[in-house]
């Protein structure tokens, strides 16, 4: 489903984000992208929905025949067209402050033309899934970090995507938060969609028999250690 091609990417004073990076992740896959901070986990994530290009290689996504998509390209529509079909969950939650959690979900399917009917039944579905929808009401500041993840994943979920990219998203989170939000991915991914969960807690890691992609510099150093 998504194949990196012996990809490299320099930033300024030739930082070299990653190199020769070179794996393919499955359709239906969970797998962890680990290593160390600055090791190249969000680079690797900003590949895929194509928020970075390589300087070298190419990265390939394919969902079926007719949603296909290469690195290469660099038509916008053809970008906006891939970040419907993923989920995207970030450390930091970017849940927007002026909205209630009904609307930070219902936002992206307003975008893609969901009819009020529809849109308020997937918007509550997703939020019974990630166990938040008795707070749909309430704005992001009244929720804790874990609530406010939960609301995240919920957006993420909310177009049905093909794949869920996780960038550290228990990071800001205590133990027993962590481990209530990683069952949730569990769940999703249990369900057919994939997960690529970037975070640098072996402790995490090693609790879960997943496949494993280790970053170290930039460099893929084991593509499965389990």
């Amino acid at each position: 489903m998504i194949s990196f091609i012996h990809v490299s990417k320099k930033y300024e004073k030739d930082w070299k984000a990653l190199q020769d990076v070179h794996f393919r992740l499955d359709r239906g896959e969970f797998v962890f992208l680990t290593g160390p901070s600055g090791a190249g986990k969000t680079t690797v994530l900003k590949m895929i929905y194509m928020d970075e290009r390589p300087d070298i290689g190419e990265v390939l996504i394919s969902f079926n025949k007719d949603l296909a998509y290469r690195s290469a390209e660099t038509s916008m529509s053809k970008i906006q067209m891939l970040r419907r079909r993923l989920g995207i969950v970030f450390q930091d939650f970017k849940l927007l402050p002026d909205r209630n959690i009904f609307e930070n979900v219902a936002f992206a399917l307003r975008v893609a033309g969901y009819s009020s009917k529809r849109l308020k039944h997937r918007v509550y579905e997703v939020l019974t899934l990630t166990g938040i929808s008795h707070k749909a009401k309430n704005m992001p500041h009244q929720l804790s970090g874990g609530e406010q993840q939960r609301v995240s994943i919920a957006r993420a979920m909310a177009n049905e995507p093909y794949i869920i990219l996780a960038d550290e998203p228990t990071g800001n989170l205590d133990p027993q938060t962590s481990a209530e939000i990683v069952k949730i991915f569990q769940n999703i991914n249990a369900s057919g969609t994939a997960v690529l969960m970037a975070t640098h807690d072996f402790g995490l890691i090693n609790s879960l028999p997943y496949r494993r992609l280790m970053l170290n510099r930039g460099t893929l150093v084991n593509r499965d250690f389990i």
